[in-house]
């Protein structure tokens, strides 16, 4: 359909109409004469004296006579259309929103006799059109609206559109808050993206910034049109990934993936997700500002689903890309030619607008400024090179953060096992700084936290990577922290059971050997559960009982007990023994040393008990029951002959009653079946009443009892086949075992327990709690 504007006869009033007849006659003689003096001087003369004029009738005159001059130039307007162009742009900004309308006109007639003539003089008319956009006479805005649509036309016909000229101008029109004047911005997008000669994709990391801020805006339909220019670039992408500039976008990408607007973080999550897919590990420099972004969008809840969902591909993605290859040592390479890498600062300084933090708040403005912005040229000529600093900030910086959600923190503590398992070498350079939080997050709410904590530890505890107590420098000064909670025991120290030439922890043959983390977990993960008695009454059982899944059983206990023998805090002791008693008895991850330390029969077992009998002494009871376990049952006859010279409180006739309780359990079915043997068991049955004897007239001594009555007669068990046998103390003596000497161990210990306790009293911070009998 034909635009209104053929013609002046349509606006302009009778006598406009026939001067402009007259005028347009002057011009064509001049063009027949190729008079171009003339045909200047009627333009100046147009433009200065009218069309520039302080009249508004004589500027609606000089519109009209430029506009009538320009049809009579025909092809040859494009010779003057500097000249024409100028005056015209002028009006536009005048007051008088009639002017403004006749501009239009008379720059519609102008451009549509010009065509592409027009094209070296597109930005002052882009920039003229972007501000009549916004222009509130809407007679105008449908002028203008005109004049744009057939300047799109001859745009899309040419060959000839100077995109590099023109980005400038769009880069700094994108940021307009003008709705309308944003619609025409998008709009212009759209006709250029889809012409086939103006390869766009090459300069959208000028106006993607730009292009995201309007995906904000409140205007429902302008919101709709970027979508479709923005799905419109990434189908782009996706089909010519090889001439996408991915690392020139990623910092864009990480601070929209960060904004509260559900649209642009959804949007921006999704050309996240693409870049690490098709990228690779080009983005692997910009991880630290990615996990900034990402990490926080996994704690979301169902109402922001999409986004947590994409999140998740993303962080997964971007996992995948770390490999074994990247704890290669970092060595300098050869200069390689790249292309220009772009500045973080300058990059993010025209983000006009964007947000400084995450959806919560947490750890992303101190990051998000201080992502790498290392553009390789390509993968081949320049190799990206991981660097963990950043990471390991983010990570610790989240997980450190106490109201990060649930979800967050587990993919956390997965990125940190990761890491570890594929660059073990590098990641020990960070333990130091790592090793107080992943403690502290022992304490977490959920299971499946903690669960995913103690595989980090666990790693750590016995990775190769981790085998000497320097772990080498760290990568930065920001990550290093005192090494006081971390002290390990020099070689040697470790040894403490000298009594029989045992050997220490680290040079156990039977179970696999555990590197220098080892020891220092085990001494501060006590040294928690010390000073936080809450975590270990109602989680300690169960961290110590992943661990033992995790790591080797042995080593767990043997460790502990070698530290719990040198606790200065003997109520803490006697407690951490009590509690990995009953871990050891009940526990089905413990089934295999249940069984090593049933028969001692290895000189590994006998070391083990010996250990674990050192510290157990702290409670008594608990001594008794490691000594039934082990089927040392004239030992356990001998320090129940101790009890007698103990103070008798009801905490420890409370232990006694639950010894008798797990005599009755499944763990000691082996012995119950021992007492059909009483002649090659005396002393078994001597120590069962010897705890019957302690008890009061209560449940247990009832239930002790009944099983003492069960117990047969030794003279009607005889037969003609089975001579009399000579009493034995136990099943099996250990000759390696002094239990003279472990007895007076106990005796000592107790003692420091009684002397501990008077002196408490004294102070008269310890309720006397012992039972008058």
């Amino acid at each position: 359909m034909e635009p209104p504007w053929d013609s002046l006869s349509t606006l302009c009033p009778s006598h406009g109409y026939t001067h402009a007849l007259s005028l347009s006659k002057l011009v064509r003689e001049f063009v027949a004469q190729n008079n171009t003096v003339q045909i200047k001087h009627v333009i100046q003369t147009l433009s200065q004296e009218f069309a520039l004029s302080q009249h508004p009738h004589s500027r609606k005159g000089g519109l009209i006579g430029l506009a009538a001059c320009s049809i009579a130039l025909g092809k040859d307007s494009g010779l003057y259309l500097k000249e024409l162009i100028e005056p015209v742009l002028t009006c536009f900004n005048d007051a008088d929103s009639r002017l403004r309308y006749y501009a239009c006109e008379a720059l519609y007639n102008i451009v549509k006799v010009a065509r592409g003539a027009v094209l070296p003089h597109f930005n002052v008319l882009f920039d003229g059109l972007s501000k009549l956009a916004a222009d509130p006479d809407p007679n105008v805005k449908s002028g203008s609206e005109l004049l744009d649509r057939l300047l799109k036309d001859i745009v899309t016909e040419s060959n000839k559109f100077d995109l590099v000229g023109f980005i400038p101008l769009l880069r700094e029109r994108i940021y307009s808050n003008n709705q309308y004047a944003r619609q025409f911005i998008i709009s212009w997008i759209l006709v250029l993206e889809s012409v086939p000669d103006i390869n766009l994709l090459d300069y959208l990391p000028e106006i993607l910034d730009g292009l995201f801020q309007i995906l904000g805006d409140n205007g429902k339909e302008i919101r709709k049109m970027c979508e479709v220019v923005l799905g419109e670039f990434l189908k782009e992408i996706k089909k010519n990934p090889s001439s996408v500039k991915f690392a020139e976008m990623a910092n864009i990408l990480v601070i929209h993936c960060q904004t509260t607007d559900d649209l642009i973080q959804l949007t921006a999550m999704c050309w996240m997700r693409e870049f690490i897919q098709l990228a690779g590990r080009v983005m692997l420099p910009y991880s630290s500002g990615i996990l900034t972004a990402v990490l926080p969008c996994l704690a979301y809840d169902d109402r922001k689903k999409s986004i947590k969902e994409v999140a998740n591909v993303c962080n997964q993605s971007l996992m995948k890309l770390v490999t074994p290859e990247d704890d290669e040592p970092d060595e300098p390479k050869p200069v390689v030619q790249r292309q220009a890498e772009p500045n973080p600062e300058d990059s993010l300084a025209k983000q006009q607008g964007t947000a400084s933090g995450g959806p919560d708040g947490s750890c992303d403005s101190s990051f998000s400024s201080s992502i790498s912005v290392f553009t390789p040229a390509s993968t081949d000529r320049a190799p990206v090179t991981l660097h963990l600093d950043g990471i390991v900030q983010v990570l610790n910086c989240h997980l450190s953060d106490m109201a990060i959600g649930m979800m967050t923190r587990i993919a956390v503590l997965k990125w940190l096992y990761h890491l570890y398992i594929k660059t073990p070498r590098k990641m020990f350079r960070h333990t130091d700084s790592l090793f107080p939080i992943l403690l502290q997050t022992l304490s977490d709410e959920s299971d499946e936290v903690i669960l995913k904590d103690l595989e980090v530890l666990a790693e750590i505890a016995s990775s190769p990577a981790g085998q000497t107590d320097d772990a080498g420098p760290l990568d930065g000064p920001d990550l290093r922290v005192s090494h006081s909670e971390l002290q390990v025991p020099t070689p040697g120290r470790t040894n403490l059971l000298n009594t029989s030439g045992t050997k220490g922890l680290e040079c156990s043959p039977s179970t696999p050997t555990m590197n220098s983390y080892f020891y220092k977990f085990m001494i501060n993960l006590l040294k928690r559960f010390s000073s936080e008695r809450k975590l270990l009454e109602v989680r300690g059982a169960f961290i110590i009982r992943q661990l033992c899944l995790l790591l080797n059983a042995e080593n767990i206990f043997h460790s502990m007990a070698d530290i719990l023998l040198r606790e200065e805090d003997l109520k803490f002791a006697s407690t951490m023994v009590h509690t990995l008693n009953t871990i050891l008895l009940t526990s089905t991850e413990l089934f295999q040393l249940r069984n090593q330390l049933k028969d001692l029969k290895t000189l590994e077992s006998q070391n083990l008990f010996c250990c674990l009998y050192r510290s157990w002494c702290h409670n008594p009871v608990t001594t008794v029951s490691l000594c039934f376990l082990t089927q040392n049952y004239r030992h356990a006859y001998d320090l129940i002959q101790k009890f007698g010279d103990l103070e008798v409180t009801v905490d420890f006739l409370t232990e006694v009653d639950k010894l008798v309780q797990l005599i009755e359990c499944p763990i000691f079915t082996y012995l119950r079946l021992q007492l059909l043997d009483v002649k090659n068991n005396p002393y078994l049955i001597k120590a069962l009443y010897g705890l019957l004897m302690l008890l009061p007239q209560s449940s247990a001594f009832q239930l002790l009892s009944h099983r003492l009555q069960c117990v047969p007669n030794p003279e009607l068990l005889q037969t003609e086949d089975s001579p009399q046998a000579a009493p034995k103390s136990q099943k099996a003596d250990s000759p390696s075992i002094d239990y003279a000497e472990l007895l007076q161990h106990f005796e000592k210990v107790q003692k420091k327990h009684l002397e501990v306790r008077h002196q408490r009293s004294g102070r008269g911070d310890h309720l006397d709690r012992r039972v008058v009998l």
